[in-house]
């Protein structure tokens, strides 16, 4: 896998995403965006929980810059992208997308969103291990 490249993942809207207007709620791509992160790291190989468990960490979102462009709606089918655009020692910056899937991919919604790894048990910052780094393909 190529950290290159964009992590995809497809995902259908359902009533229980979408408001009055049958259209998604704005704070439901923030969901989508978490959801697509938690597939990327599994496609790597990493399981969050495991991961908790066996290098005593995890990752927390600290900040998130979300811009809304158009309106998914009940029923549509996304595709959903992760790619990490900053790397340091303790966080990553992954770049995200939300397109309707299929032809012309329209853009719904982006955001970077920040993520920082903090010791499971105090929720102090760390650095990374390099394992972790070695999988996500970082190093």
């Amino acid at each position: 896998m190529n950290a290159a490249l964009p992590f995809e993942w497809r995902v259908r809207v359902y009533w229980e995403d979408t408001d009055a207007g049958g259209i998604v709620f704005y704070a439901n791509y923030l969901k989508f965006f978490e959801r697509a992160r938690t597939e990327w790291l599994r496609a790597r190989g990493v399981e969050q929980q495991r991961l908790r468990e066996t290098a005593g960490g995890l990752f927390v979102v600290s900040a998130t810059d979300v811009r809304y462009h158009r309106p998914a709606r009940l029923d549509d089918l996304l595709l959903v992208t992760a790619q990490v655009t900053e790397a340091g020692r303790a966080s990553l910056t992954i770049a995200q997308t939300a397109r309707r899937h299929g032809p012309g991919a329209e853009l719904l919604c982006e955001g970077s969103i920040r993520i920082g790894w903090v010791d499971a048990s105090t929720l102090t910052p760390r650095r990374m291990p390099p394992a972790l780094l070695q999988a996500l393909g970082l190093t």
